[in-house]
């Protein structure tokens, strides 16, 4: 059982952002109900699936239950206003003033459910030019200064990271701010509402180190000017690795595994600030001397020598490489209809109440019986609720 065993989670989010938020609370013990319309939510449709399910939604939505209801129709209101009253945690990411038009906005939900937490995941706030916009991965990743960190270091042209980024970072940031109003309630008895901007989300993740000339008003700089350097990435005679220091300890252990020890003492990197400005030539000559050897010779000399290292994987290789391996990082589950899935383990290892998968992700409506009988819904009832197409049953329902 999870830290978050008999919590109750209504998931009314869709696509990504709000997903990962919500699964990540099932994986430490929450009982999440993933509240879908009848034609079910877009991920759903997006990629190769196997068993009707593509890699995406399962990922983003493991170890929940799935009822699927028509909220347009008085009887579909009535259902989700019965799981609001038991749940702990409500998050939806609707675009502002869509939840308050459905008739489920904050207040009155607080009004039925005094310690609810109800989570608003929005793309740029409630205020302001970008508020009403859709908004996707890409256009937080423009609007954020992600393209100018990741742009060219020769050309200056923008790029974007080549995964959805703000929305996990978002999810990320609403799963510890869940965690923490829960955390208030216990102490307090108040439930609260958290409104989160996947575009604030994403300035607070960039900001430490790729927003550093911004943040002196007194000695502001560009901070593309100091972002200039080659990337840390070294072609070997047979591959790639990354490589890199920043203590004198580490430089000297650098010198040696590159057959460089005459660089120990060069002005131009014999201390920290030296290195610092003199960042580019510094690389090229790494680069020139890192490439005469093989990947597992380099590798190991830049270990003997404590030189953080390592080698450039791809994707491909990530299930066998041996830290993967030894540090248990992939979980491998077999899941009828699915075979063995493969998923990340939870990051955080909790010594007494681990976090655990709580299953796969759900059919559309899967448990939409199953959740109505919990809620006392007769068996004559349930059946008229289908017939009525207010909920939508699963298929082996």
């Amino acid at each position: 059982m999870g830290p978050l065993a008999g919590m109750q989670v209504l998931d009314l989010t869709s696509m990504v952002s709000g997903p990962v938020a919500a699964a990540m609370l099932a994986d430490q013990g929450a009982e999440v109900i993933k509240v879908e319309p009848p034609g079910g939510e877009q991920l759903r449709y997006l990629g190769p699936p196997l068993n009707g399910l593509p890699p995406a939604f399962f990922s983003c939505n493991r170890g929940k239950e799935s009822i699927a209801v028509d909220l347009k129709k008085e009887a579909g209101k009535k259902v989700l206003w019965q799981l609001v009253e038991k749940a702990d945690v409500l998050l939806q990411n609707f675009r502002p003033g869509a939840m308050e038009r459905m008739g489920f906005g904050e207040a009155v939900v607080r009004a039925r459910n005094e310690r609810i937490i109800y989570v608003s995941i929005s793309g740029f706030g409630e205020t302001g030019p970008y508020s009403d916009q859709r908004v996707y991965d890409p256009v937080i990743q423009a609007l954020s200064g992600a393209t100018d960190i990741q742009a060219n270091r020769l050309t200056r042209e923008p790029e974007m990271f080549r995964v959805i980024i703000a929305d996990k970072v978002a999810s990320l940031t609403v799963a510890q701010a869940v965690s923490s109003a829960l955390f208030h309630r216990e102490r307090s008895g108040e439930g609260q509402h958290i409104k989160l901007s996947m575009l604030d989300a994403m300035l607070a993740f960039l900001w430490p180190e790729g927003m550093g000339g911004l943040t002196y008003a007194n000695a502001e700089y560009d901070p593309a000017e100091r972002s200039g350097s080659m990337d840390l990435i070294y072609a070997t005679r047979d591959g790639y690795i990354t490589a890199g220091v920043i203590s004198d300890k580490e430089w000297v252990g650098m010198c040696r595994a590159i057959d460089r020890e005459d660089l120990v003492d060069d002005e131009r990197f014999s201390t920290a600030r030296a290195r610092g400005r003199n960042t580019q030539i510094r690389k090229e000559i790494t680069r020139e001397e890192i490439s005469k050897w093989p990947s597992k010779e380099i590798l190991a000399r830049l270990n003997e020598n404590d030189v953080p290292n390592a080698p450039l994987l791809r994707r491909t290789e990530l299930l066998d490489n041996e830290q993967i391996v030894a540090s248990d990082s992939i979980a491998r589950t077999e899941y009828e209809g699915y075979g063995e899935v493969r998923q990340a383990r939870p990051a955080a290892r909790f010594s007494r109440t681990p976090s655990a998968g709580r299953g796969p992700a759900p059919k559309l409506g899967e448990h939409s019986l199953d959740i109505l009988a919990r809620l006392g819904y007769s068996e004559q009832e349930r059946r008229r609720l289908v017939e009525q197409g207010v909920v939508v049953k699963g298929e082996n329902e």
